[in-house]
């Protein structure tokens, strides 16, 4: 059934997580950092959370935009699976910090027919206690051949970003091996069965178990965060990318950095896994 466009201006139901220590650290390991800005809580300043963190309160909103009315009566089961998450853009309003209590709210801002079919795009805003900002994220959904009900009301338009300049200043090369997928799915506490579950992932016509797209986002940040934020996660105030090519398991990434705070991801066969990256630094 088609998306309806009436969804624009609809929130979903606020989510509140308490981010502790195990879980921000969880979520870093699982990404296979070993630093001890992530690690040691022992330093003086504490540890710090990945910059991509936010994906991890953002997640169960991401769930709950499916119970949103007019979405819920009429995208069926079976359309939500086609579902890709296509673009991402999250602001740090300041550094998430171990005894942190997030809400997030997710409200629809754009629904309009793309050529694969139905784009969806929603602002997800994280407060703390006292009501302000931590973080605020726009994605963009795909819904693979669906079509969309009213007129296209696409969301607002961002800035865009100038064109990719000169040579790398960095190259990383990122190991993805068998169990990638299931060890972020723990630390994150993201589930999706098309990433660990083989029965799903092929019932979806993928051809096996896939990285999840921030995971492999997370990757370049992370690479990002070493070669052009001083290794300080703290100082990446902006994370923006659009999702590519599917990451088989076990695999392996490589990630080109520019001195703009451009990146990209690219696969071994060459396809772009994440492209028009980009990481705001300070």
């Amino acid at each position: 059934m088609p998306v309806p466009s009436d969804a624009v201006g609809r929130q979903t139901v606020p989510i509140t997580h308490v981010v502790d220590a195990r879980w921000l650290m969880s979520y870093a390991a699982g990404l296979g950092e070993h630093d001890a800005v992530y690690l040691d809580t022992a330093r003086p300043e504490g540890i710090a959370a990945h910059p991509l963190f936010p994906v991890c309160v953002e997640w169960p909103t991401v769930l709950a935009l499916q119970g949103v009315e007019s979405i819920a009566a009429a995208v069926t089961p079976e359309e939500t699976r086609r579902g890709i998450h296509a673009t991402h853009d999250c602001v740090l309003e300041r550094p998430i910090v171990p005894g942190d209590v997030l809400t997030t709210v997710a409200t629809v801002i754009g629904v309009e027919r793309r050529r694969p079919g139905a784009f969806l795009t929603m602002d997800m805003i994280s407060t703390d206690t006292s009501g302000a900002v931590v973080c605020r994220t726009r994605q963009g959904s795909l819904y693979l051949a669906t079509d969309v009900s009213g007129p296209d009301r696409p969301a607002p338009a961002d800035d865009p970003l100038p064109p990719v300049e000169g040579d790398p200043v960095a190259t990383v090369e990122v190991a993805v091996d068998a169990g990638a997928a299931h060890v972020y799915t723990e630390c994150a506490r993201i589930w999706n069965p098309i990433h660990t579950d083989l029965a799903v992932a092929l019932a979806a016509d993928l051809p096996g178990l896939i990285l999840h797209g921030t995971a492999t986002l997370a990757h370049g940040v992370s690479a990002a965060v070493r070669h052009l934020g001083g290794g300080d996660p703290r100082s990446i105030t902006r994370i923006r990318g659009r999702f590519g090519a599917m990451v088989p398991m076990p695999s392996a990434l490589t990630v080109r950095l520019y001195g703009d705070g451009r990146f990209d991801v690219c696969t071994p066969d060459g396809a772009t896994a994440i492209r028009d990256g980009h990481v705001q630094v300070g």
